[in-house]
Protein backbone atom coordinates (compact mmCIF):
# COMPACT_ATOMS: atom_id res chain seq x y z
CA UNK A 1 0.00 0.00 0.00
CA UNK A 2 0.95 3.23 -0.77
CA UNK A 3 0.16 6.14 1.63
CA UNK A 4 0.06 10.09 0.69
CA UNK A 5 2.09 11.74 3.43
CA UNK A 6 0.70 15.62 4.14
CA UNK A 7 3.34 18.42 3.37
CA UNK A 8 3.45 20.54 6.52
CA UNK A 9 2.52 23.12 4.42
CA UNK A 10 -1.27 21.67 4.02
CA UNK A 11 -0.97 21.24 8.09
CA UNK A 12 -0.04 24.94 8.28
CA UNK A 13 -2.63 26.13 5.69
CA UNK A 14 -5.74 24.06 8.01
CA UNK A 15 -4.62 25.33 11.15
CA UNK A 16 -4.44 28.98 9.57
CA UNK A 17 -8.19 28.52 8.35
CA UNK A 18 -9.27 27.46 11.83
CA UNK A 19 -8.05 30.19 13.50
CA UNK A 20 -9.40 32.84 10.82
CA UNK A 21 -12.99 30.81 11.69
CA UNK A 22 -12.67 30.65 15.24
CA UNK A 23 -12.00 34.58 14.95
CA UNK A 24 -14.99 35.53 13.16
CA UNK A 25 -17.14 33.42 15.05
CA UNK A 26 -16.40 35.67 18.52
CA UNK A 27 -18.13 38.69 18.25
CA UNK A 28 -17.54 41.68 20.80
CA UNK A 29 -20.43 41.69 23.30
CA UNK A 30 -20.72 43.88 26.12
CA UNK A 31 -23.81 45.70 28.80
CA UNK A 32 -24.75 48.61 29.09
CA UNK A 33 -26.23 49.82 33.01
CA UNK A 34 -27.49 53.42 33.07
CA UNK A 35 -30.18 55.05 36.41
CA UNK A 36 -32.59 57.09 34.79
CA UNK A 37 -34.15 59.13 38.02
CA UNK A 38 -38.15 59.62 37.90
CA UNK A 39 -40.85 61.28 39.26
CA UNK A 40 -43.82 59.18 40.20
CA UNK A 41 -44.30 56.05 42.31
CA UNK A 42 -42.20 52.70 40.57
CA UNK A 43 -45.35 50.64 40.54
CA UNK A 44 -47.18 53.65 38.24
CA UNK A 45 -43.97 53.60 35.83
CA UNK A 46 -43.68 49.39 36.08
CA UNK A 47 -47.64 49.15 35.37
CA UNK A 48 -47.18 51.67 32.13
CA UNK A 49 -44.04 49.24 31.29
CA UNK A 50 -45.89 45.85 31.89
CA UNK A 51 -49.49 46.71 31.09
CA UNK A 52 -49.69 49.48 28.83
CA UNK A 53 -47.51 49.59 25.79
CA UNK A 54 -50.78 50.36 23.47
CA UNK A 55 -50.31 53.73 25.11
CA UNK A 56 -46.64 54.86 23.88
CA UNK A 57 -47.25 55.46 20.94
CA UNK A 58 -49.81 58.47 21.91
CA UNK A 59 -47.39 59.06 25.13
CA UNK A 60 -43.73 59.33 23.05
CA UNK A 61 -44.80 59.19 19.60
CA UNK A 62 -42.02 60.90 18.54
CA UNK A 63 -40.20 57.28 19.49
CA UNK A 64 -42.52 55.21 19.13
CA UNK A 65 -45.14 55.17 15.83
CA UNK A 66 -47.08 51.53 17.01
CA UNK A 67 -47.23 49.09 19.11
CA UNK A 68 -49.03 45.65 18.53
CA UNK A 69 -49.28 42.29 20.29
CA UNK A 70 -48.46 39.41 18.22
CA UNK A 71 -48.93 36.06 19.85
CA UNK A 72 -50.37 36.57 23.67
CA UNK A 73 -52.17 39.50 25.90
CA UNK A 74 -51.13 43.34 26.37
CA UNK A 75 -49.53 41.98 30.57
CA UNK A 76 -48.86 38.64 29.56
CA UNK A 77 -45.20 37.16 30.61
CA UNK A 78 -44.05 35.74 27.15
CA UNK A 79 -45.94 37.83 24.84
CA UNK A 80 -44.23 38.31 21.48
CA UNK A 81 -44.84 42.29 21.01
CA UNK A 82 -43.61 44.11 17.69
CA UNK A 83 -42.31 47.57 18.07
CA UNK A 84 -42.72 50.34 15.40
CA UNK A 85 -39.94 53.16 16.30
CA UNK A 86 -37.72 56.26 15.16
CA UNK A 87 -33.70 55.67 15.70
CA UNK A 88 -31.82 58.27 14.75
CA UNK A 89 -34.39 59.78 12.28
CA UNK A 90 -35.02 56.51 10.28
CA UNK A 91 -38.19 54.25 10.67
CA UNK A 92 -36.82 50.60 12.38
CA UNK A 93 -38.66 47.75 12.98
CA UNK A 94 -38.39 45.71 16.80
CA UNK A 95 -39.77 42.29 17.40
CA UNK A 96 -39.39 41.13 21.38
CA UNK A 97 -40.51 38.20 23.49
CA UNK A 98 -41.29 39.66 27.07
CA UNK A 99 -40.53 38.87 30.07
CA UNK A 100 -41.92 40.45 33.26
CA UNK A 101 -40.84 40.00 36.84
CA UNK A 102 -43.59 41.51 39.15
CA UNK A 103 -41.32 41.17 42.58
CA UNK A 104 -38.59 42.89 41.88
CA UNK A 105 -40.71 45.57 38.90
CA UNK A 106 -38.48 44.16 35.83
CA UNK A 107 -38.96 44.16 32.29
CA UNK A 108 -37.34 42.04 30.47
CA UNK A 109 -37.41 42.67 26.66
CA UNK A 110 -35.54 39.75 24.55
CA UNK A 111 -34.93 40.82 20.57
CA UNK A 112 -36.18 38.42 18.08
CA UNK A 113 -36.28 39.89 14.77
CA UNK A 114 -35.71 43.52 13.43
CA UNK A 115 -33.15 46.01 12.40
CA UNK A 116 -31.07 45.70 15.45
CA UNK A 117 -31.42 42.40 15.18
CA UNK A 118 -29.62 42.37 11.95
CA UNK A 119 -26.78 43.66 13.76
CA UNK A 120 -26.66 42.09 16.61
CA UNK A 121 -27.61 38.02 18.28
CA UNK A 122 -28.64 39.38 21.53
CA UNK A 123 -30.53 42.35 22.66
CA UNK A 124 -31.76 42.15 26.15
CA UNK A 125 -32.90 45.23 27.73
CA UNK A 126 -34.28 45.28 31.34
CA UNK A 127 -35.92 47.94 32.99
CA UNK A 128 -36.01 47.85 36.83
CA UNK A 129 -38.36 50.37 38.63
CA UNK A 130 -36.90 51.03 41.87
CA UNK A 131 -38.99 53.47 44.77
CA UNK A 132 -36.34 56.21 46.05
CA UNK A 133 -38.82 58.11 47.36
CA UNK A 134 -42.92 58.55 48.53
CA UNK A 135 -43.48 59.91 44.97
CA UNK A 136 -40.15 59.10 43.00
CA UNK A 137 -37.97 56.44 42.10
CA UNK A 138 -35.11 55.59 39.44
CA UNK A 139 -35.54 53.04 36.24
CA UNK A 140 -32.12 51.51 36.15
CA UNK A 141 -31.32 49.83 32.55
CA UNK A 142 -29.00 47.36 31.32
CA UNK A 143 -28.57 46.32 28.21
CA UNK A 144 -26.93 43.12 27.33
CA UNK A 145 -25.78 42.35 23.58
CA UNK A 146 -23.90 40.86 21.42
CA UNK A 147 -22.39 41.68 17.94
CA UNK A 148 -23.26 39.14 14.58
CA UNK A 149 -19.69 39.91 13.59
CA UNK A 150 -16.92 42.53 14.90
CA UNK A 151 -18.03 44.80 11.75
CA UNK A 152 -21.15 46.25 13.43
CA UNK A 153 -21.22 49.28 15.09
CA UNK A 154 -21.25 49.47 18.81
CA UNK A 155 -25.76 49.53 19.76
CA UNK A 156 -24.74 52.64 21.57
CA UNK A 157 -27.50 54.52 19.90
CA UNK A 158 -29.85 51.86 21.27
CA UNK A 159 -28.92 52.06 24.62
CA UNK A 160 -29.22 55.96 23.47
CA UNK A 161 -32.90 55.52 22.46
CA UNK A 162 -34.15 53.27 25.46
CA UNK A 163 -32.80 55.43 28.29
CA UNK A 164 -34.51 58.52 26.13
CA UNK A 165 -37.62 56.53 26.03
CA UNK A 166 -37.38 55.73 29.57
CA UNK A 167 -37.24 59.78 30.38
CA UNK A 168 -39.58 60.78 28.20
CA UNK A 169 -42.15 58.35 28.98
CA UNK A 170 -42.00 60.08 32.58
CA UNK A 171 -43.84 63.35 31.58
CA UNK A 172 -46.56 60.56 30.43
CA UNK A 173 -46.85 59.08 33.98
CA UNK A 174 -47.29 61.93 36.08
CA UNK A 175 -49.71 63.13 34.06
CA UNK A 176 -52.25 59.99 34.41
Amino acid sequence: KHYKRRSTKTKQKQVEALKQEGEREMATSGTYVTEVPLKGTAEKHYKRWRSENHIFPDAVGHHIQSVTVHDGEWDSHGAIKIWNYTLDGKPELFKERRELDDETKTVTFRGLEGHVMEQLKVYEANFQFIPKSEDGCICKITFAWEKRNDDSPDPSNYMKFIKSLAADMDDHVIKA
